[in-house]
């Protein structure tokens, strides 16, 4: 699969479902409190995209996956599937949303706490969110996909966690995964050439213990080998003439 440049007609189809996709994660952070199901967020957050954005969500039959938001918990790194569990007190809860709203997608993941988090819990969080924006900082033409992951990578082991290996950012735009792969890891100056018209993913998975991660026999959800916990941010993120326009900012954000 090739790289693809949109050119501003894709460009602008691409802010809407970057747009989309945060507009749910604005709204389902209310519904995140304990007591509730994760297969109850999913449901919200389905008829949301479904009847009011009169979107789609890209997860739902995806490859097989059974459900319209991916829900990770605790030491869940990535790809949990909603289902019976309540949410409880002191649950970290990653929310990952993919929106395709006229044949674009829009994908992005957040952070949730339900009550108050642990110390070590919103540490690890705060430590991806920042790692995260130092590997976005680094998108503009000419960059290399290496300057990125390097960024975050020693962020993240500078304070003491680990990031994720198995599992990385991608190209995204009219196909929901394309080409480039976005590593969170990796050396200054090395991997593909960024060009403007690229739209990507930066979504480091950070783990408190060892970097390890095994994949449960459902198929899809992602636990660390050593049961630490797990954070992860995500933006869409289009490469501009001077650098970079993120595509996924929540209204906190803007």
């Amino acid at each position: 699969m090739t790289v693809t440049i949109k050119n501003e007609e894709q460009r602008e189809k691409m802010r809407v479902a970057g747009r989309l996709a945060s507009e749910v994660l604005d709204m389902i952070g209310d519904y995140v409190k304990p007591g509730v199901t994760t297969g109850e967020l999913d449901s919200i957050c389905h008829e949301y995209i479904t009847n009011v954005q009169a979107a789609i969500p890209a997860p739902l039959n995806y490859r097989g996956f059974p459900k319209s938001i991916c829900t990770s918990i605790n030491h869940v790194v990535c790809h949990g599937i909603p289902g019976e569990r309540k949410l409880k007190s002191g649950d970290a809860l990653n929310i990952d949303v993919t929106v395709i709203k006229d044949g674009f997608h829009g994908d992005t993941s957040r952070m949730f706490f339900v009550g108050k988090p642990n110390i070590q819990a919103s540490r690890l969080s705060e430590i991806a969110f920042e790692s995260m924006w130092l590997g976005i900082r680094e998108l503009a033409p000419g960059k290399h996909l290496g300057d990125v992951g390097a960024a975050v990578q020693r962020h993240v082991e500078k304070n003491r966690f680990s990031v994720v290996r198995e599992y990385c950012g991608h190209g995204i735009g009219q196909v929901f995964h394309e080409e480039p792969q976005v590593l969170h890891y990796g050396q200054p100056g090395t991997g593909m050439e960024l060009r403007e018209g690229m739209t990507l993913t930066v979504e480091p998975m950070v783990n408190a213990g060892k970097p390890n991660v095994k994949l449960l026999p459902d198929g899809w959800t992602v636990v660390t080998k050593d049961h630490s916990l797990s954070a992860q941010w995500e933006h869409t993120v289009l490469v501009t003439a001077d650098g970079f326009e993120v595509l996924t900012l929540g209204a906190d954000d803007r």
